[in-house]
């Protein structure tokens, strides 16, 4: 798979304990992005953070969270990553999605490397 130099970033800030499907919501996007295609996705857990409701989340011992901040990232061209965003759209309850440029500097499959 290529992507054009000039790609897309897609972010999906959710929380770790929100489920879709019966399981956790990251790992169904995940997912559904592989089937569907994407280029790639990573997931992300946050230390601590806040979102609509500015309610504190963090790992600290003495405060311990269920509910810590993911972030799901995902690669591909903007025209794929809006069309996904429409197909998961009614799943995200609660949560903020980002669209940004992002110069792909190399996308590499694991092939070994000549020289």
């Amino acid at each position: 798979m290529t992507i054009p130099q000039q790609g897309f970033l897609l972010r999906i800030f959710i929380g770790e304990s929100d489920k879709y499907a019966g399981k956790p919501l990251f790992e169904w996007l995940v997912e559904l992005a592989r089937e569907r295609g994407l280029a790639g996705a990573t997931v992300l857990r946050g230390i601590m953070g806040y979102g609509g409701r500015s309610r504190i989340h963090t790992s600290k011992i003495l405060r311990l969270s269920e509910d810590l901040p993911i972030i799901v990232e995902l690669v591909d061209t903007q025209e794929k990553l809006e069309a996904f965003l429409e197909l998961i759209d009614h799943a995200i309850r609660d949560g903020l999605a980002t669209l940004e440029k992002a110069e792909v500097k190399f996308y590499r499959s694991g092939d070994k490397l000549s020289g």
